[in-house]
């Protein structure tokens, strides 16, 4: 059985323009885990998920590929986020509001 983890992994840390050895150091492991983790041989334990979406930067829903569905919002949940989408001069200041850090992404 070959993980999906993996190519996931790669692309955030090539992303980060991390190597494997850079990656394993900044989490604690050996940088052939990260290889075998790449490669669909096995994948990270839950415990180090976090610690893998810190040093790569991404949350856990984009490293693990979890959607969120329309279904799983309520009526104001998306309203709110579409308000957010077409009201780009005011994203600012609702991530100043909800302590967002969002890197420059518009």
């Amino acid at each position: 059985m070959r993980y999906e983890i993996g190519p996931r992994i790669r692309k955030y840390r090539e992303a980060q323009n991390l190597s494997q050895k850079e990656l394993a150091k900044l989490i604690g492991v050996s940088n052939s885990r990260i290889s075998n983790w790449e490669q669909g041989i096995n994948r990270p334990d839950v415990d180090i998920l976090a610690s893998i979406c810190e040093a790569l930067k991404v949350s856990p829903s984009e490293l693990l590929d979890i959607r969120l569905k329309p279904e799983d919002m309520n009526e104001h949940e998306r309203k709110v986020i579409m308000a957010y989408r077409t009201k780009v001069n005011l994203r600012q200041a609702v991530d100043i509001l909800l302590g967002i850090d969002n890197d420059g992404v518009n």
